[in-house]
């Protein structure tokens, strides 16, 4: 991939305005909101039924009890059986890690279209008033 001198490189899913660039109008926005929220529930998503199956196959656990597990852990909560084979419990470990960083991600990617816009917003007011460098 080749940069074109004075284009900054864009990624499909991180596409926000930059600098002194003007705010996108609300219709641009929503649709951002939207692509977001699509992105972070699929995240959510993927990262459940990865614990669902897991729970199921390697814990032994039932498929209501699965979601059950799953989505506690994917939340925070804790887990709710307890895992008696290394296997599961290994699984469970490694889950629970797994779903830290998937749920924080998710949250990440929720809120940053709402975030960017503020800050951009605030970088503009910055630009007008001359208190900005």
């Amino acid at each position: 991939m080749t940069k074109r001198a004075g284009r900054r490189p864009r990624f499909a899913a991180i596409e926000f305005e930059h600098g002194v660039e003007p705010l996108l109008p609300m219709r641009q926005f929503l649709r951002r909101m939207v692509r977001g929220f699509v992105t972070g529930v699929s995240v959510i998503g993927v990262s459940l039924g990865i614990g669902v199956l897991g729970y199921h196959q390697i814990g032994g656990l039932g498929w209501v009890d699965s979601i059950l597990n799953a989505s506690m852990i994917l939340t925070g909560m804790g887990p709710v059986d307890r895992m008696t084979s290394t296997a599961a419990k290994l699984f469970a470990s490694a889950y629970a890690i797994f779903s830290g960083v998937a749920f924080l991600t998710s949250v990440g990617i929720l809120f940053a279209p709402v975030v960017h816009r503020f800050l951009h917003q605030f970088h503009l007011d910055a630009a007008d008033d001359g208190t900005h460098g």
